[in-house]
């Protein structure tokens, strides 16, 4: 994964955590901690971190019962430049037919603007 100029300093902690927000498209807090093998205090450390760096967004949630909060990229990390055809955007380029308006089609954008 290479950094860009607002990535440089974060811990090795921290990129794996962008990282992992950046993969799933979004993530809730407490699982966050758990699938980067951090107590929850370290992880919510990390959370604030990036949050404060503008490289996370996270909103208020309840996830089984629990108040959370849902993690997901910051939307001025995305380049969308991929999706436009001169100055017209066209998500619609492929062999597949996709909803604009589901989850797998947010999925597939946040795919694209986080390939390497």
């Amino acid at each position: 994964m290479s950094t860009t100029p607002r990535e440089e300093g974060l811990s090795e902690d921290e990129l794996r955590g962008l990282e992992l927000v950046r993969e799933t498209g979004g993530i809730h807090q407490s699982n966050f901690w758990k699938e980067l093998d951090v107590s929850s205090r370290k992880g919510s450390r990390i959370v604030d971190s990036l949050s404060e760096k503008d490289l996370i967004e996270r909103e208020k949630t309840v996830y089984e019962g629990h108040n959370t909060y849902y993690l997901t990229p910051a939307a001025q990390d995305l380049d969308f430049s991929l999706l436009m055809a001169g100055d017209q955007l066209s998500p619609f380029v492929g062999d597949e037919e996709i909803d604009a308006h589901s989850d797998a089609f947010s999925q597939w954008v946040m795919n694209l603007a986080y390939e390497e």
